[in-house]
């Protein structure tokens, strides 16, 4: 499942500097996955788990695999992107790959690093980036209008009923209001997926900050002033922190996190996040030749899991031997957990769980 998430920002915000610690410090074995062939600004980050970890050391595998995300280091965006100004056209087509955004705001000062309008004002920042990102949104939606109120003029009632959705989402963006805001239902949403609005991407903050500034963060203040929902992902980090944290051995770094009052790296909440705002979770295969974290969408069966093994289980699908993780670690493995009667037999329609552990039974 290649799933990626593009660094989003104005110029001279830190995007490079945290992609790039993202790449050197994070990153997976590109061999272990199908979609490894990618351009320079694209890097593959593996998703940090304990769990694999603690499953590897019960079964002593000969492979490790990760789950995975893709980053991509997107273009510095500029007022006009929307126009083509700058490099507009590719920062857009870009954004429109990936399945999250994850915008960078600057609120760290450095006299030798200048701000593209010479302030530091992260409010502002948004507020340009969305806007730019909606008067796109506007343009598209703009030329599916033109073509749908021609369609309608034939007295066709769901015809009829395509133009007012469309007209409703008009209003709302013209109002200033990213699409994903936009209510819907479930077959309104269907028939808006074919448009690839860019303000419908889910959105992760991240608040490029100064080391000095890591105790000082107030996330409620900062919410209050970008104007974001309750529920949206904010990561206040310091990339250059970050970056230098690269050259750490791991105890070092510990160390480190634990003067700064840090329980973990600002790039593994953020990957995690990212992970989280696409609504994925974790299922887990593990035996002598390798343990393996597997990434699904949320609330799929057990035939869809399968499926991410190989096509062919989906269709040779039999039963799943699934144990979840806990009683799987407490059993110390498969065979422990077995015998004391943890493994559950399940069919198609079990809905799989993060941290599943699970063996596939295919016939043929």
């Amino acid at each position: 499942m290649s799933l990626k998430i593009g660094i989003v920002g104005l110029p001279n915000v830190g995007k490079s500097t945290l992609f790039n610690s993202l790449i050197k410090n994070k990153s997976a074995e590109a061999s272990n996955y199908p979609f490894c062939t990618i351009d320079p600004n694209v890097g593959i980050v593996e998703v940090p788990d304990q769990r694999l970890k603690k499953l590897a050391e019960l079964d002593n595998p000969a492979k490790i695999i990760p789950a995975a995300i893709e980053f991509v280091d997107i273009a510095g965006l500029v007022k006009g992107a929307s126009q083509g100004e700058g490099l507009g056209n590719k920062f857009l087509a870009n954004i429109r790959e990936c399945d999250a955004i994850a915008q960078v705001l600057r609120l760290f000062e450095d006299k030798d690093i200048t701000h593209v309008h010479e302030s530091i004002d992260p409010a502002r920042d948004k507020e340009i980036i969305e806007s730019e990102l909606l008067l796109a949104d506007l343009q598209t939606l703009n030329k599916r209008l033109d073509k749908a109120r021609s369609n309608a003029k034939s007295g066709d009632k769901e015809k009829k009923m395509y133009v007012d959705l469309l007209e409703r989402l008009e209003k709302h963006l013209s109002e200033g209001k990213l699409a994903i805001h936009f209510d819907t239902n479930k077959e309104e949403k269907e028939l808006l997926k074919d448009l690839h609005l860019l303000t419908m991407k889910p959105i992760i903050y991240v608040l490029n900050i100064k080391e000095s500034q890591i105790k000082e963060i107030n996330p409620d203040e900062l919410r209050e002033k970008l104007g974001v929902e309750e529920d949206t992902k904010l990561i206040p980090i310091s990339a250059k922190m970050e970056e230098e944290l690269i050259s750490f051995e791991d105890e070092e770094a510990k160390e480190y996190l634990d003067d700064m009052g840090l329980k973990e790296t600002g790039l593994n909440l953020l990957i995690v996040s990212a992970y989280e705002t696409l609504g994925l979770i974790t299922y887990f295969t593990s035996g002598e030749k390798e343990t393996r974290a597997w990434t699904i969408k949320r609330n799929s069966n057990a035939v869809e899991a399968a499926g991410k093994i190989h096509t062919d289980f989906m269709s040779k699908f039999v039963k799943a031997e699934v144990t979840s993780y806990d009683d799987y670690i407490a059993a110390g493995g498969e065979k422990g957990a077995k015998e004391k009667g943890l493994v559950k037999i399940e069919g198609k329609d079990y809905i799989v769980k993060d941290g599943d552990v699970i063996y596939f039974r295919i016939s043929g």
